[in-house]
């Protein structure tokens, strides 16, 4: 539930189109809905501006789709993180209008397209290998309301490719880099532009990139200021965090 719900609700209350009892039976579930299995978290928005989002792996397929039916009742857009095909088709069948992202491993429910923020998020990855994360990453931001570009497969291995899009980075307002192997390109792009960097190490690489840990750590050395890293191959909290840099406060509450 959002804020112009609840001043909905309040509003209906006033001119005596609802009840008291009724709001209060809507407002006893506003924290949150016990499933027996799960605590949905209704209140999340009203607090982050954006609805409890559904991490797939390890869940049990009815327990996916009763949680996303269950959010589905009074919120507008859904996001769950690394969901499989078979995962998709199950919701699908009890809620027509998700979609699913093969790249990005998501399924979105998208009720309410209207943009928010300052500007554009700009996502760069170093190679087409990166895809899946930079996907989630840009799809997360989307959902958020937030305007999204991309400049896939512009790594420091041919840097031309990179400093041949200058435009897009000095158009945008956060950047998300995605890379993996030595995961040099967060400090270069850092180096080049005025606004926050999001580094998003990928498990992508030869042996000693150690499903990531090497250009974690690469990024983490970062001489470049500016550069914020989060987890490995973590494109939903890159997204996430470039959306919230993105709002402003007033929007974020909307």
């Amino acid at each position: 539930m959002d804020i112009e719900k609840i001043r909905k609700l309040l509003e209906d209350v006033r001119a005596g189109e609802k009840g008291i009892e009724d709001a209060v039976l809507e407002l006893r579930r506003l924290p949150y809905d016990d499933l027996g299995f799960a605590k949905v978290d209704h209140h999340r928005r009203l607090r982050r501006g954006f609805p409890e989002v559904i991490y797939c792996p390890g869940k049990a397929l009815e327990h996916i789709v009763e949680i996303m039916r269950n959010l589905s009742e009074k919120e507008c857009n859904i996001l769950a993180t690394r969901a499989e095909p078979y995962v998709f088709e199950a919701v699908k069948k009890v809620l027509p209008d998700a979609e699913y992202h093969a790249l990005a491993r998501c399924i979105v429910i998208n009720r309410d397209r209207r943009r928010r923020g300052l500007g554009k998020i700009l996502i760069i990855t170093a190679g087409t290998a990166d895809l899946p994360v930079a996907e989630e990453a840009a799809l997360t931001a989307e959902l958020m309301g937030s305007s999204v570009d991309k400049l896939y497969d512009a790594g420091v291995a041919g840097i031309h490719r990179l400093l041949g899009n200058r435009d897009m980075l000095d158009e945008a307002n956060v950047i998300v880099v995605v890379a993996g192997m030595e995961g040099a390109l967060a400090s270069v792009v850092g180096g080049l532009v005025r606004v926050p960097v999001i580094a998003v190490p990928t498990s992508v690489g030869y042996g000693a990139n150690f499903q990531g840990l090497a250009p974690l750590l690469t990024m983490l050395n970062s001489c470049a200021s500016g550069v914020a890293v989060v987890n490995i191959d973590n494109g939903f909290g890159a997204g996430y965090m470039a959306a919230l840099i993105n709002m402003t406060k007033e929007e974020a509450l909307k």
